[in-house]
């Protein structure tokens, strides 16, 4: 099917591609690929995606080649979210670009690593891994000769900034960054961020369900107890009676995803019934998502969270490794933002003053670009005397 054909499939309510409010700095079309397409292609060829493979979602790099990293996280919301948006008629390419790009801005350690740096940059207006994210691609990554970052198309950048719904109180960044390229941060994004968010949710609590079970922190049967996870327990032992061990989890799991993904094509079309949009905007300008999980599918997600939260978040083994992280990226802040002349070259001629906010904002750059594994390499280079610099 032509590129021309699936335009005109698409609902009157998703984001046109020909309609772009374009980007930053303009460039000549080029090639056949849709702006959105471009954008998505970008975003896969830069360090920082690269970097999600040793990137931690709940278990260090070191404890497991098994479990999901940020980059793995990332592939799989991609892909959910992909079927949302084909279910819905939305822009395919602008939901996939945006759910492999809304973890970019993630440091090492996943949330403890988050956690440790907000921590040391509270005097300096904290630290969000979303407004991260947008500083990546707008600024850090630097690949082309024209620009810094990848000149993303403004729909993308509005549906990172803003996927988790409308920003009152932006970070230092995004303010900055929206008095330069205004993203119209207190209204809704568009219905295909509305989807990367929505399939970041479902993708994370099913993903850290299956890894929490191989890890053996607990039980299928245990999480069964929840009428979610149940319900997909029950049908997948009543397809496949006597299976694998292994295999009942991955059939429970796919059933719960395929449920909250239903469960969401349903919401979403109800909620536009009810609005009748008539374009991309009208859907920024609603007083409510669009896109979201019924009230009874909202519940029982957040008995899974819970569930998380308990069993696996706060587990002693997985407190011990976040605990161990926070020191890390705590002390690595701490000797580099008072001894900046431990950067690396590039990076130390842009620091500015030992204990500056600059430095501060610089050095909270070079740490939540760091991968899992040379965080602790770079810790024990700058904490054990017998290692070379």
């Amino acid at each position: 099917m032509s590129a021309e054909s699936r335009a005109q499939e698409r609902a009157p309510w998703a984001v046109r591609p020909d309609a772009s409010r374009g980007r930053l700095h303009p460039e000549p079309g080029g090639d056949a690929r849709s702006p959105f397409q471009r954008d998505r292609d970008r975003i896969i060829h830069t360090g920082a995606f690269r970097r999600l493979q040793y990137k931690t979602q709940v278990f260090v790099f070191h404890e497991g080649d098994y479990f999901r990293t940020r980059l793995t996280h990332s592939i799989e919301v991609a892909q959910i979210a992909r079927a949302l948006a084909r279910r819905l008629r939305l822009d395919e390419d602008l939901a996939e670009a945006l759910a492999l790009a809304h973890d970019l801005g993630h440091p090492p350690f996943g949330h403890a690593g988050e956690e440790a740096l907000d921590s040391q940059m509270r005097p300096y207006g904290g630290f969000d891994h979303n407004a991260q994210s947008l500083k990546v691609v707008t600024a850090l990554e630097a690949r082309y000769a024209a620009f810094d970052g990848l000149n993303l198309s403004w729909e993308t950048l509005e549906g990172l900034a803003k996927h988790n719904g409308p920003v009152r109180r932006p970070s230092a960044y995004l303010a900055e960054y929206d008095r330069l390229h205004p993203l119209e941060l207190t209204s809704h994004a568009s219905a295909e961020a509305q989807v990367a968010a929505l399939a970041d949710d479902i993708a994370y609590n099913n993903h850290d369900l299956d890894d929490g079970v191989r890890a053996r922190l607990f039980t299928l049967e245990e999480a069964a107890a929840l009428p979610l996870i149940g319900e997909a327990y029950e049908a997948a032992r009543a397809a496949h009676a006597g299976m694998a061990r292994d295999r009942l989890v991955t059939e429970t799991v796919r059933r719960v995803i395929n449920a909250m993904v239903e469960d969401v094509v349903a919401e979403t079309e109800r909620r536009i019934a009810a609005l009748a949009p008539k374009s991309a905007d009208d859907i920024r300008a609603a007083a409510a998502p669009v896109v979201a999980f019924s009230a009874p599918m909202q519940a029982m997600n957040q008995d899974v969270r819970e569930f998380l939260f308990q069993r696996m978040y706060r587990h002693w083994r997985v407190n011990r490794a976040m605990q161990k992280s926070k020191r890390v990226s705590q002390l690595l802040f701490q000797l580099l933002h008072g001894e900046p002349r431990m950067l690396p070259p590039d990076w130390q001629a842009r620091a500015g003053e030992p204990g500056s906010a600059e430095c501060a904002r610089l050095v909270c750059d070079y740490i939540a670009g760091m991968t899992d594994r040379f965080a602790l390499e770079e810790h024990r280079r700058l904490t054990d005397p017998n290692i070379p610099g």
